[in-house]
């Protein structure tokens, strides 16, 4: 999610990446793709300015001539209104009651496109879209609708877009503020059984011209670019991205990188993809140079097979990413401090000596609001199916709740109005994981494995026992016994059960939380480490219970001890 703000300071500072706040980023997997048959949504809603809470939205029937009252999502300025249609669907988060999911990534692209007059900016399409539609193809046309008829005040987005049967990308721009209201746009159907990833990037490329079933597009995308002076060649050689929002180094590193490393997890170091027809398996390492900004050359497929079925945590896990184990690995150089700390605060680069040197933007970040990974379900009844996993903060260091998304409550911990940037809330769990991350970035080598281990706890009992155990009793009810399958009272009993977990579990894996960060502050005060035994329980002295025994001072990494003494050994060497 880009913020204005962001994408100003950026301007203003930043010489080696562009004007973009380079936030958020979205992974796809097709039903093919995954472990279950789902389609899946990932999205991590990143930005300094933005709250992390879980939006609810009832469905409703509404009277003729009722308007709707429209502000940005950015800045929640009043931008109009616009007419409400009859009867909208129930929304929660980004999934709706019917299991849409929809995503985004904002990229920028060039700044006159944006239509100042226009009042459907990029985070009213995508939660007016949910109330709306009912299926991907649908949404797509919608998206399309509201922004000809509204005008699009937004710059460039990509929308990630999935229903129980199939998962889309779009990437969509303004036409400026000179008469052109509407949008120029590409949508492109991922195969079944491949998945896709982007981060503040159009990734669209050249796309089929006449392959209307997996390839949809505005009449006039091409010849817009034409008018505009962007593009020159022939039809079938025109580039969505090379035309409305051309790759630069900041582009690459900042954005395409994430992709990159995306895929690099989900396919092992091997991507396989089409080519001319027919399957490639190339490493992933031959688009390194590429994703690093060393070679905008390159072209990375928009569509990779992975190498095994992906399932919720695989993705969840991805999202959790900070390029380990490649060279853009953060806990390696002196900037991880003596704690190998992944993180860099913003601005995204530095200069030093004439140069200009960039802070690595990976996937988990900690300027994160939201996220979560969303299932539509096929298999299931909608009334079940529909099924976001959603957290706040750092994905790094913050857990994922099963919320079935025809809940009719909201936990208190998520719920809007709990808090916010400027008002602490003790029951709110953007506040409570930002308590754990901010104390994990203090001793991260020592503390994160720690926040690990309670994160997969929880989200592996989830997918493996609690939330398939709650689909079988619920289909159960879904059913009745012996009476027409979802009929009112079935699907009533339904919604009241799956509404007890979504609340119940959000709700004990919150406390479970707050008791985390009081034992973090006991475990690790002052640099030291407290034993504990397999229990959990401290382990103190013989003589008092209240001191400790089997303390440890841990000290700092191997790389930090070097760097010191280069930069000052001559003063601390012991002599």
């Amino acid at each position: 999610m880009k913020r204005y703000l962001i994408a100003l300071a950026l301007a203003a500072a930043a010489a080696a990446f562009p004007s973009r706040a380079l936030a958020c980023t979205n992974v796809i997997i097709t039903p093919g793709a995954s472990s279950d048959g789902s389609a899946i949504i990932s999205y991590a809603a990143d930005s300094h300015w933005l709250f992390g809470e879980l939006y609810f939205r009832k469905a409703a029937d509404w009277k003729a001539g009722t308007h709707l009252a429209i502000r940005e999502w950015d800045t929640n300025r009043p931008l109009g209104d616009i007419a409400q249609v009859p009867h909208t669907y129930q929304t929660v988060g980004n999934m709706n009651q019917h299991q849409l999911i929809i995503g985004e990534t904002t990229w920028g692209g060039r700044e006159e496109q944006a239509d100042k007059a226009g009042i459907m900016d990029y985070g009213s399409l995508i939660y007016i879209t949910l109330q709306r539609a009912r299926t991907a193809r649908e949404a797509i046309q919608t998206i399309v609708s509201l922004a000809g008829e509204y005008g699009y005040p937004s710059e460039g987005e990509t929308f990630s877009i999935a229903d129980p049967s199939e998962a889309w990308i779009m990437d969509l721009v303004g036409k400026g503020s000179d008469g052109n209201k509407g949008i120029v746009w590409v949508a492109r159907r991922i195969p079944d059984g491949f998945i896709c990833a982007h981060a503040n990037q159009a990734r669209i490329t050249r796309f089929p011209l006449n392959d209307p079933e997996n390839c949809i597009y505005a009449p006039d995308v091409i010849s817009f670019a034409r008018e505009k002076g962007w593009y020159s060649g022939p039809d079938e050689e025109f580039s969505f991205r090379d035309a409305y929002n051309p790759l630069d180094f900041g582009g690459a590193r900042g954005c395409e990188a994430r992709a990159w490393s995306a895929f690099n997890i989900l396919c092992d170091g091997q991507f396989t993809f089409v080519e001319d027809g027919a399957e490639v398996t190339r490493p992933a390492s031959d688009w390194l140079d590429y994703a690093m900004g060393y070679d905008l050359d390159g072209q990375m497929p928009l569509f990779v097979k992975p190498s095994r079925k992906i399932s919720v945590k695989d993705v969840a896990d991805v999202m959790r990413d900070h390029y380990e184990g490649t060279p853009m690995d953060m806990r390696t150089d002196i900037g991880a401090g003596g704690n190998a700390c992944p993180y860099r605060w913003r601005p995204m680069n530095f200069k030093w000596e004439g140069k200009t040197y960039v802070n690595e933007r990976a996937i988990a970040t900690q300027q994160t609001g939201f996220w979560f990974v969303a299932q539509a379900r096929g298999w299931l009844p909608d009334e079940i199916g529909a099924l976001v996993w959603f957290g706040c903060d750092d994905a790094a260091t913050s857990y994922l709740t099963p919320i079935y998304a025809n809940t009719s409550e909201i936990p208190e911990c998520l719920r809007e109005g709990n808090g916010d940037l400027l008002h602490y809330s003790p029951t709110s769990q953007f506040w409570i994981c930002n308590r754990v991350a901010n104390s994990c970035y203090r001793m991260y080598d020592c503390m994160e494995p720690v926040v690990r281990e309670a994160v997969d706890l929880f989200e592996n009992k989830m997918l493996s026992e609690a939330v398939p155990e709650m689909d079988s009793q619920l289909l159960k009810l879904y059913n009745g016994s012996g009476r027409k399958p979802g009929g009112k009272g079935e699907v009533r009993r339904t919604l009241r059960e799956l509404t007890r977990f979504s609340v119940a579990t959000a709700q004990e894996q919150f406390a479970r939380w707050t008791e985390l960060e009081q034992m973090l502050t006991v475990k690790f005060i002052d640099g030291n480490v407290k034993a504990q035994d397999a229990e959990g329980r401290f382990l103190h002295s013989k003589y008092s219970e209240g001191v400790p025994d089997g303390l440890k001072q841990p000290g700092y990494t191997d790389f930090w001890k070097a760097a010191v003494a280069r930069d000052h050994g001559s003063v601390l060497e012991v002599k």
